[in-house]
Order: C-alpha cells, then structure tokens, then sequence
C-alpha cells in the first residue's frame, strides 16, 4: 500500500521533517514498554494487533519518504490509556497511541496529550469525529472510524423497517418469533449505552451543551422531566410489564437468539454483524425507532490516533499522524479490517456506496452524539446502570423516585 500524502502548509515540507531528524529526537526508552530505543530519528507508536498490519505498511512509506523509522509497539487496546497516563510523565511512553475518543478527559486533565494541527483536513472528516476529538476547542487526535449501534432487522421475518417502539414491537409480534426485540443487557447494571437512544428520545440528554457544541458538566439533564419520563417507560418495559428488556438476557445471549432467528429485530453494532452474516441471515440496519417522540440519538465512540505531549519529535509525529493515518488509502485499510465507519468523508463516501450494512449504521450515526469525553461522565456511570437495572427489575421503588435519587446521586459525585 503507497500512501498518497496530502500536503499540509501548517507543518511544512517533508523535508523539514528529515531536517529536524537530524538534531536526534526519539521517543522513550522504557524496555519495558518496547521503547528501548533512543536512536535519532525515530517516533514510537503504541498500536494494537487488529491495526498493526495496516500500519506497518504506512509506516514504511513513511520511512522511505523521510529517513524517519517508525517503531510499532503492540499493546492490549484496553490496557493503552492507563499505561499511556503512566508513562509519558517519565518519558518512557510512545509518541503516538490508538485509543478512544471518550479517554480525552483522563489524558487531558494529566497533561500527557498535545493537541494535534490538523489545519485545513479538519473538513475532511466527519463532523461527529472531530467533535468527538476535540475537547476545550482544541483537537487532540486524528479519529479514523466511527462506532455506533443501529437496529439489526432481519428481513425476512421482518421485510420493513418500523416506523416507531411501538410499531418494532407490534411488528416483532407479528414474526411469530420468540422474542420481538432482543437487546443485551447486564444482570447488574443494565447498559445505559444500548439504552440511550431511547432515552434520548424522551428528551433526557446525559449533559446539555455549550455554545460549540461541547458538554457541560455543570449543566447535567439526566434528571429532567425527560429522565423521569423515560424511567416509567422503561420500567413499563420491564419485569412487571411487557417484559421485553429482560436484565437476564446479557450480550451474548441476544447474539445467539438473533443469530438462530429467534427475534427479528436486534438492537447492536457492527461487532455483531459477522455472526448474523455467517449464519445466513439477510439483514439491514433501520434508524433505531423512537420510543419517546423525539429522535433517538445513540452514542458514537470514535476511535483514533493521539500525540504524546513529551513527544521528542511532535514534528515528525504530526506529520505520519495528519498524512500518513489521515489518508484515504490507510483510513480505507483501516476499515476494512475492522469494518467500523471510516472517519474520513472520502473513505466513509466509498464504503458507504459499496457496502448498505455500512451505509445502515452511518445513516444511523448521522443523528448519533459523541459520548461525553469529559471526566465528570466517570460519576454518571457510577450510578446510572445499576438504576436502569433496578426500574428494570421493578425493585428498590417507583421508577420515579429511583431516577431521582440517581441524578441527585450524580450530581452530588460530580460536585
């Protein structure tokens, strides 16, 4: 794979980049981590194993264009951030790392990211990626795949879309089939993320907004009339209702029914597509439907590259992160091996006209909101699934009370 670059006036020539290589900066030299280098002329980049591949063709252009040497370190995706937030303070840390867009709040508040000078190419992105990757006004990464969930129809028990909750359910019915709606869910605290949209619908926002768009912590709506609609709701769909969230059936669970045509309609994302296509089913991805009135917003994880505020050589650093990540052909590589969303528009605009599985949870992800990156969303979980849980089960109070008490709870953590 060649990368075509694209020329970026903010950081110069290619060969400014060579030039400064020359002075010898590198990124740590922790053994421990892989970085037992200190050679001139090198970045670190911490990556995990479903993207190593992609990136080592990219980072062999960018060695061939630069002189630069760009070491891959292959890290557990799940173990990055905390090792990234320990490491970079002592030097020994990498100079770029794959993450999420929702870690922004730790790694800013620790001052271990710097943010990224994307210039122009921000409009080459999807609006909700660069939304995702930008906290305080400043972008700190260059996202390159958007995640959200969508609702699974199997068509051929279910040949249309349905039009509202009620009209999926009604429809679910009509299939005859076991379950009309499958969502996973936890025993112990429910997933506010599969729920959201519908919580959203409901007009219950997490956090209100500021003027760019971004949360606010101090303004938090959860506990609105909304919230506490959507608590009665909910537990109208629970244990001593219709019964069609069950907290007993978990992720796997509502896989394996969907995947054995037990439920038409499914409530996931694209990580579930491949079982579901192994198994046979024909499938499309339909708006998840409203169940409150207004539109049903889930939340969209957008992943990405980010820069190391300790970075030797920020320079170099930026330009294989802008250029070299930022380009089609790796953000179109990317995507395929990990069939989420591309962040880039001219990437997303082909997978999107080739695959509708894609074009489906896109369409989807138009109306998605990025989860809240900012660390007060630490005290929302805290509370907020084991609330779910217990409207759910139809313990502990009235769904009301229950909802109250969790925003008040809420609150009072992030105060």
């Amino acid at each position: 794979m060649k990368v075509n670059k694209r020329s970026i006036a903010a950081f110069g020539a290619i060969a400014a980049v060579s030039a400064l290589t020359l002075v010898g900066c590198a990124g740590g030299g922790n053994s421990d981590s892989g970085d037992d280098s200190e050679s001139a002329g090198e970045i670190t980049v911490w990556v995990d194993a479903d993207r190593a591949t992609v990136l080592e063709d990219a980072a062999k252009d960018f060695t061939a264009d630069t002189g630069v040497k760009v070491k891959l370190v292959q890290k557990e995706f799940g173990e990055i951030r905390d090792q990234f937030v320990q490491q970079v303070p002592t030097g020994k840390g990498p100079d770029v790392a794959v993450g999420a867009h929702d870690w922004l709040g730790t790694l800013v508040t620790n001052g271990v990211v710097a943010p990224v000078e994307l210039g122009d190419t921000a409009g080459d992105y999807e609006k909700v990626a660069i939304d995702a990757w930008s906290y305080e006004g400043k972008v700190y990464g260059v996202p390159y795949a958007i995640e959200n969930i969508g609702l699974l129809r199997n068509t051929d028990l279910a040949p249309e879309a349905p039009t509202s909750y009620d009209d999926m359910i009604a429809k679910g019915q009509a299939a005859g089939t076991e379950y009309a709606f499958l969502v996973g869910l936890d025993p112990e605290a429910a997933d506010p993320y599969h729920l959201y949209p519908f919580q959203t619908s409901f007009g219950a926002p997490v956090f209100g907004t500021n003027a760019d768009g971004s949360y606010n912590p101090d303004d938090l709506q959860i506990g609105n009339e909304g919230g506490q609609a959507f608590a009665t709701w909910l537990a109208s769909q629970g244990a001593t209702g219709t019964g069609v969230f069950n907290s007993n059936i978990s992720g796997d669970l509502a896989r394996e029914n969907f995947v054995a045509g037990k439920a038409p309609f499914y409530l996931t994302g694209p990580w579930n597509v491949p079982a579901a296509e192994e198994a046979g089913l024909n499938l499309a991805v339909d708006p998840i439907p409203s169940a409150g009135g207004q539109t049903a917003q889930p939340f969209a994880g957008v992943q990405g590259f980010f820069l190391s505020s300790e970075s030797k050589n920020k320079l170099a650093a930026t330009e294989f992160l802008v250029n070299y990540i930022g380009s089609e052909e790796v953000q179109t590589a990317l995507y395929e091996v990990g069939g989420r969303t591309p962040a880039l528009t001219a990437a997303y605009d082909a997978a999107v006209a080739n695959d509708p599985i894609t074009a489906g949870f896109g369409a989807v992800g138009a109306d998605a909101v990025p989860m809240p990156s900012i660390p007060e969303m630490g005290s929302v979980w805290q509370y907020w699934g084991v609330t779910e849980t217990a409207i759910i089960n139809g313990t502990g109070g009235s769904p009301v009370d229950l909802w109250n008490k969790m925003a008040s709870d809420i609150q009072t953590a992030i105060q």
